[in-house]
C-alpha cells in the first residue's frame, strides 16, 4: 500500500504543463485565470504623456514665486484642458490654463496648482500658494518604460492585472490553456439525474459533482457522460474522449468486487496501474494513460470522488495549466474528539467555529455519508499514525470554499 503522498508525487510527476497558446489580449475576459508562459513586456511607456495627477490649474512654478492666501499671484486662464483633450497646446509664461486630472500637460508648463489653493477662477485666477517644479505631475513613463516586464511568467492573470495588460500595448500573450477535463461515471445501476431511481438504481451524482469541480477549479469541462459494467464500452467510451479532453476521470469500478469495468478495462495494461493507497476516503486508486491522455480512476463512493479529485485530480491538471499544484490549506485547533483509522491519513469532513479557528466533524466519515458531505465546510488531515484526534490539537485543514 501507498502512502498517499507517495502516491499523489507518482502522479503529479507524471504531469506536464499543455503547450502554450497566443491569445489576444483584446479577449481580455477569456484570459483571466490563465497562466503566463512568457513575461509580457510593454511596448509602449506608461503613462503615455505627462498629465495631470489633479484638477487645478497648468503653471510656470517661476511665475508663482511669493504667492500666499494674503498675497495671491493672479494670472489670465488660457482656456481649459479636459481629459482626453488631443490638442498640443503651449502655455505662455505669466498665464494658466485649466486642467483637469489626467489631462496632458501643454508644453511649457512644469506643475499643477491644485483646485482648492485657488478661488477656481474661469478668466483670471487667484493663485494662494507657491509650488515646486514637478507638483501634482505625472511624468511620461515614471511607471513603466518600453521594454520592461509588467508581468513575469508564471503569472496567474486576475482583475488587477487587467490595466497594465490593456494598456502596454501588446497585441497578444502567451498563455497555458485551461485543461479539458472529460468525466466518466460507471456502472449499470445509475440513472441520469432527474429520472426516478427504481429499486436497486441510484442517481449519478458523481458525474455532475465533479464536472462542478473542475469548473469551480478552473478547468474546462469537456463531457459529463456515463458508462455501464461493460469494460469494452468503457474503454471505447474513453478512447473517443481522448480527441477531446487533456485529463479524463471515471469514477467506480476501481474495487475489489468481481463486476468492476474499469479494472477489468485497464488491468494488464503498461500505461495503466491500480493501487491501494492509505488514505480515507479514497483507498483505491487508478491511474495511467490512454493515447497519451491521463486518465485518473476513481472510486465510486461520491465523498470518495470528491476528495481523490481535489487531492489527486486537481493538482495534475494546475500543473497541466501551468499553475502550482500545491492545496492550500490553513491550521486550525480541534474542537470535538473523533478517531481515524489507524495506518491511514484520513481527511475528515469538518465544520468551522464562528471565528474560523476551530474545527469540529459533520456527520459520519464514511464514503457513502452523503449529508455530512453537504454540510461540511473543509477536510482536517489527520496524519496515519493518528487514531484519536484530541480536543485542543492542531490540524492543517483544506478549505472546501473557494477552489479556483
Amino acid at each position: 500500500m501507498l502512502t498517499f503522498d507517495e502516491y499523489q508525487q507518482r502522479v503529479l510527476a507524471s504531469a506536464r504543463p499543455l503547450p502554450a497558446e497566443r491569445r489576444p489580449v483584446a479577449e481580455v475576459a477569456n484570459l483571466l485565470g490563465l497562466v503566463t508562459a512568457e513575461p509580457v513586456h510593454s511596448s509602449v511607456s506608461l503613462p503615455g504623456f505627462t498629465n495631470s495627477a489633479m484638477d487645478g490649474y497648468a503653471v510656470w512654478s517661476a511665475d508663482l514665486r511669493g504667492a500666499t492666501p494674503d498675497t495671491p499671484v493672479v494670472l489670465p486662464v488660457a482656456g481649459d484642458i479636459p481629459a482626453g483633450d488631443t490638442r498640443s497646446l503651449e502655455l505662455a509664461p505669466g498665464s494658466c490654463w485649466r486642467i483637469m486630472t489626467g489631462a496632458p500637460l501643454p508644453t511649457g508648463a512644469d506643475a499643477v496648482v491644485q483646485v482648492e489653493l485657488t478661488d477656481g477662477g474661469l478668466e483670471e485666477v487667484r493663485l494662494r500658494e507657491a509650488v515646486p517644479a514637478g507638483t501634482a505631475l505625472r511624468h511620461r513613463g515614471e511607471d513603466v518604460q518600453p521594454g520592461d516586464e509588467v508581468l513575469p511568467a508564471g503569472t496567474r492573470l486576475q482583475p488587477r492585472h487587467v490595466p497594465v495588460l490593456l494598456s502596454s500595448g501588446v497585441g497578444e500573450i502567451s498563455v497555458f490553456p485551461r485543461p479539458r477535463v472529460a468525466i466518466v461515471s460507471t456502472g449499470d445501476e445509475l440513472v441520469a439525474p432527474g429520472e426516478p431511481a427504481g429499486h436497486g438504481q441510484v442517481v449519478d451524482s458523481n458525474g455532475p459533482m465533479l464536472g462542478a469541480l473542475a469548473r469551480e477549479c478552473g478547468f474546462d469541462v469537456a463531457a459529463v457522460c456515463r458508462s455501464g459494467d461493460s469494460p469494452e464500452a468503457l474503454l471505447a467510451t474513453v478512447q473517443e474522449l481522448t480527441g477531446a479532453a487533456d485529463l479524463i476521470v471515471t469514477s467506480g469500478g476501481v474495487s475489489a468486487g468481481a463486476f468492476e469495468p474499469v479494472k477489468l478495462a485497464f488491468t494488464g495494461s503498461d500505461d495503466f496501474e491500480f493501487v491501494q493507497v492509505a488514505m480515507q476516503p479514497g483507498k483505491p486508486q487508478g491511474f495511467g494513460t490512454v493515447s497519451g491522455t491521463p486518465v485518473f480512476a476513481l472510486p465510486g463512493n461520491p465523498v470518495s470522488s470528491l476528495v481523490s479529485f481535489l487531492l489527486l485530480v486537481a493538482p495534475a491538471a494546475r500543473v497541466l495549466a501551468g499553475r502550482d499544484p500545491e492545496v492550500p490549506t490553513v491550521e486550525a485547533a480541534v474542537a470535538e474528539h473523533w478517531t481515524s483509522p489507524p495506518g491511514r491519513q484520513q481527511f475528515a469532513r469538518v465544520v468551522f467555529d464562528e471565528d474560523g479557528r476551530m474545527v469540529r466533524p459533520i456527520g459520519g466519515q464514511g464514503s457513502h455519508v452523503l449529508g455530512g458531505l453537504a454540510g461540511s465546510q473543509a477536510l482536517a488531515i489527520v496524519p496515519a499514525g493518528t487514531t484519536e484526534v484530541a480536543v485542543g490539537e492542531t490540524l492543517r485543514v483544506i478549505p472546501l470554499d473557494g477552489l479556483a
